[in-house]
């Protein structure tokens, strides 16, 4: 499934929950806050994008693959990196090269 995302797929979702779920902690809800191309690929390669999510300040979820769910798109797993807190929240990225 991730090798089917592009830019487009975050892009019109964006303002969007998406729920997590760490290992041993309840779910949480993160807000897809921006989706950015990256420039490169062709060769019929997915070109890069990035996207970032806001959510909590506490519990700051390390950088590790997670599962998260969207009502839309379904379930999906996504390796996130938190990138440090912007005043309203934690941000975390994901890149897709």
């Amino acid at each position: 499934m991730l090798e089917t995302f592009t830019h487009a797929t975050f892009a019109e979702r964006v303002g969007e929950s998406f729920r997590i779920h760490p290992e041993g902690a309840p779910p949480l809800e993160l807000r897809l806050m921006e989706a950015t191309e990256l420039g490169g690929g062709g060769g019929g390669r997915r070109a890069p994008f990035s996207i970032l999510f806001r959510g909590p300040m506490r519990p700051v979820l390390p950088q590790r693959i997670y599962r998260l769910e969207h009502e839309a798109m379904g379930s999906f797993e996504l390796f996130l990196v938190p990138i440090g807190p912007d005043g309203e929240g934690m941000r975390y990225e994901a890149v897709f090269a």
